[in-house]
């Protein structure tokens, strides 16, 4: 059975690739190499929402995430950005469902929509649906980034 860890962080920093590798650090994600794929969890694995995701291999390997992500620059005007992912399960396989924005409200209805049209197109049973979030005021003058990640597994070497 595989592990799903879902963690989320935030970042301030000069880029905004540091400000996004700032916040994967927060989440204890930065080490790896992130394969992105779309949302469906696998019906045997175990979910778990940690505030930093524990050690997942060497760095440098590939690890398999569903992320969601927000970066804001050094002008944003806005009181916050906000990303997330939520869930829905059951016996069977499940999704996830990401979205971000600059409202936290918001993202988090946009997520049970998604989530809701994603499990009208499937004939599965979901009797469980959670979300997590990660939140932020951008900071002026620097990039600012949100991000909440379900990394899959353990890493894998990337060659």
């Amino acid at each position: 059975m595989t592990t799903i860890h879902v963690a989320g962080g935030v970042g301030v920093a000069p880029t905004e690739m540091a400000a996004y590798d700032a916040a994967l650090a927060d989440a204890n994600l930065h080490n790896y190499n992130l394969i992105t794929v779309s949302s469906v969890i696998p019906a045997d694995a175990e979910l778990t929402v940690v505030e930093k995701a524990p050690d997942l291999g060497p760095a440098g390997n590939r690890l398999t995430v569903v992320q969601g992500k927000v970066v804001a620059g050094p002008e944003t005007d806005t009181e916050e950005i906000a990303t997330g992912i939520g869930w829905a399960r059951g016996p069977g396989p499940g999704l996830f469902y990401e979205a971000h924005g600059t409202d936290l409200e918001a993202v988090e209805a946009e997520i049970r929509r998604g989530l809701d049209a994603g499990c009208a197109l499937r004939e599965w049973t979901f009797t469980d649906r959670d979300v997590e979030m990660s939140a932020i005021e951008p900071r002026k003058g620097s990039y600012t980034a949100a991000v909440m990640l379900a990394a899959y597994g353990e890493s894998e070497p990337i060659y």
